[in-house]
This record gives structure tokens, C-alpha cells and sequence, in this order.
């Protein structure tokens, strides 16, 4: 298989977002503005008060991965619960949802928020969810023992999620316990990107370092490699892209500004 090289190197900044929460952005940043179909990455951490009242989506998936600590989610048609570590809440926002997410813990609560695009032929489906304890994200294990995944989207090492997801995509929690390397297919028409949350690991021809917040493109190739000089953590992820128009107004994502019009005056008139 071919390895997939870097194609480029991001530094989450972190940054404020909802209310009194701060955020380490990495995906939905000027320089890194989306991956097809990939719209944002956030790994979000958050004490109370503060967090992330009601706020509407349209046309999109956000994903939300516990790393430590909970978050109770609540939305406009009486879905309520709460997810802590190692859970997991495949949201389809579809035609509109209004949810909260605020913490749930007197500590800290940290995770990741991934936004999936839709295809345009989907945006405007129901809304719904996908939840998993973490019990429920299957766990793959290397042959000598010093890489285990929590596969929560797709195939890797042998062990499949269960997860549907509308928009192809892999999503792959690694963590290694010692000096080694992670090498795993990937679809070569996906786009693909990994997300360093602790370690220090290097990939690509050049052994591009990758410490907490890196985030690293790949380019094409058939496979991802990431080599680890000891303990590490990192998230993989990569997605067959749309190759659709993407027209964003924050947390509204559609195809043409008349449909994100559209969904202002639906929203304003009550109708998510």
C-alpha cells in the first residue's frame, strides 16, 4: 500500500465559542477553512457555567466524542441525555434541530465535535440520533499489544462500528502504549486527516512532528502510517467528499445562499 504523505500541517488555536467555553480549533479555521465533507473540528473543554445553550442546525451531522469529564445534550422535540467518557452522539441535524449542550460535571469536561457535511439529496432529511456508551465503540487491538483503537465510524484492524453514516466516513481513536506504528487502509478517494490529542508522533516522507492540537492533512495515497516514540493519542479520521457547492452561515449548511436563506426565515418562523 502506498502511504499517504503530509499535504499540511495545522496548529489548533484555541479560541471562545458559545458561552464561556473555549475551544481548540483545527478544522474551520481560516487556513484550514473544511476537508470535504469535513466542515469542523473543535476539541471543546468546558467547566460550568459555562457551555453551549440552544442553538439551531441545519443540513449537517455533529459528532461528539467524551474524552473526560460529561455533557448534557437536550433539544427542541424532547431528546435528552448525557454522554461522558468514551460515549459517543452521531447527530443527523437534517432539515433543523435547536439543542443545548452544556457540561454535566463540576470539572472539567473535554471532547471532540466533528461537523459531517450532508449531500445535498439528504440535507433536508429528519432529524435523528445515533448513541453509543462506550462499551458500545468496538475495540481493536494489535497483534502485540501496543496499539488499541476505539473504532467509532468504519473498519480498522479488522473490527467494524456500527455506526451508520450517511456520508462515508472513517473515524478511528489510537492510542499507544509504546515505540511503534499504526498503519491502516484508507479508502484512496477519501480525504483523510489526523488530530494529535497527547504524544508526540511523526508521519509522512519527511517525519512531520505532531504534539497536542496538530492537525495533519494527508495527501493521496492508500493507506495512513503514524509512528509513536512512545505513549500517545491521536484520532484519525477521513471521508469520501461531496463535491458539492458548500454555502455556510455558522451552524447552517446548504448548497446556494437561497437555501440558507431559507432556513434563517424557517427557523425564525418556528418550523425546526
Amino acid at each position: 500500500m502506498v502511504a499517504r504523505d503530509v499535504k499540511k500541517r495545522v496548529v489548533a488555536v484555541e479560541q471562545s465559542e458559545g458561552v464561556g467555553a473555549r475551544v481548540r480549533r483545527s478544522i474551520g479555521r481560516p487556513e484550514l477553512p473544511n476537508l470535504d465533507p469535513f466542515l469542523l473540528l473543535d476539541e471543546f473543554s468546558v467547566s460550568k457555567p459555562a457551555g453551549f445553550p440552544n442553538h439551531p442546525h441545519r443540513g449537517m451531522q455533529t459528532v461528539t466524542y467524551m474524552l473526560e469529564g460529561a455533557f448534557r445534550h437536550e433539544d427542541n422535540k424532547g431528546h435528552a441525555g448525557t454522554i461522558g467518557v468514551g460515549d459517543l452522539q452521531w447527530m443527523t441535524a437534517g432539515r433543523g434541530i435547536v439543542h443545548s449542550e452544556m457540561p454535566a460535571t463540576d470539572g472539567k469536561n473535554v471532547g471532540l465535535q466533528l461537523w459531517v457535511n450532508l449531500a445535498a439529496k439528504s440535507k433536508m432529511t429528519k432529524p435523528q440520533y445515533q448513541e453509543l456508551l462506550a462499551d458500545e465503540v468496538p475495540l481493536a487491538r494489535s497483534d502485540d499489544g501496543l496499539i488499541e483503537v476505539n473504532v467509532i465510524a468504519g473498519k480498522c484492524l479488522g473490527v467494524e462500528s456500527a455506526v451508520f453514516t450517511q456520508t462515508p466516513t472513517l473515524y478511528w481513536d489510537v492510542k499507544t502504549e509504546g515505540a511503534t506504528t499504526f498503519t491502516e487502509e484508507v479508502p484512496e478517494h477519501y480525504n483523510a486527516f489526523m488530530y494529535v490529542l497527547s504524544g508526540t508522533v511523526m508521519t509522512g516522507k519527511e517525519g512531520v512532528k505532531g504534539t497536542h492540537g496538530t492537525c495533519v492533512v494527508f495527501g493521496p495515497g492508500e493507506s495512513v502510517s503514524v509512528t509513536s516514540a512512545g505513549k500517545a493519542r491521536f484520532v484519525i479520521l477521513a471521508g469520501e467528499p461531496l463535491n458539492e457547492a458548500v454555502v455556510q452561515h455558522g451552524p447552517f449548511v446548504m448548497n446556494t445562499r437561497e437555501e440558507i436563506m431559507e432556513a434563517f426565515r424557517d427557523y425564525s418562523d418556528g418550523k425546526f
